[in-house]
């Protein structure tokens, strides 16, 4: 039997409808910018079975790994949630927090983890980004489908941002790159390309 694919996601039942604003509303919006403050939110979030408020600011002083994906109930968001998952403790080991977010809501975050046993035991938040403002916020909102495109943003100890990269929809991400950025990132130095930790970094004396 072959494998199934990832849909057209316009095909897709939504938990919640496209985002209806006026076009003005979107142009309107700065998008992020790498080295200025992350934008920051409060939102609910799924912590295990509990439901939360969630803000950026409670993770000050500690890194952040924000990750969007566009919904629950789909074919590529579970292999990256899992994926992430797998790595939790080499991203706590570098003082580094997981958020998830897609445009669902907490209650469809919850029946998912539910009924998918690999997503049984996330060890991270997973946030709702009911209204898209998050996903808005920061450049990935696809506002005809009313979801987020596979944005990932590290943010550092001060609340800035200091790496992002999008994805396409069908496009799953590789969490090994996440960490290697962050490695770099960590050092304060310049790190060549394919950089490795525990590689030497660049000398610029």
């Amino acid at each position: 039997m072959p494998q199934p694919t990832t849909p057209d996601l316009s095909s897709v039942p939504m938990s919640t409808p496209p985002l209806s604003m006026p076009p003005s509303l979107f142009s309107s919006v700065a998008p992020p910018q790498v080295s200025r403050p992350a934008p920051d939110f409060s939102t609910q979030a799924l912590v295990g079975r509990d439901i939360r408020t969630v803000r950026l600011q409670d993770f000050r002083g500690g890194w952040v790994l924000l990750l969007f994906y566009p919904l629950d109930f789909t074919f590529v968001c579970p292999t990256e949630l899992v994926a992430l998952n797998q790595h939790h403790d080499d991203f706590a080991s570098r003082r580094c927090q997981v958020l998830a977010c897609s445009t669902d809501s907490v209650y469809c975050h919850l029946g998912w983890v539910k009924s998918d046993e690999r997503l049984a035991a996330l060890r991270y938040p997973m946030l709702s980004d009911l209204t898209k403002e998050i996903a808005l916020g920061y450049g990935v909102l696809l506002p005809e489908l009313g979801v987020a495109l596979r944005g990932t943003f590290l943010i550092d100890d001060r609340g800035v941002l200091r790496w992002q990269s999008v994805h396409d929809l069908n496009a799953g991400r590789s969490v090994p790159e996440m960490l290697r950025v962050l490695d770099a990132l960590q050092t304060g130095k310049p790190c060549p390309c394919d950089w490795q930790a525990g590689q030497p970094t660049l000398q610029t004396d």
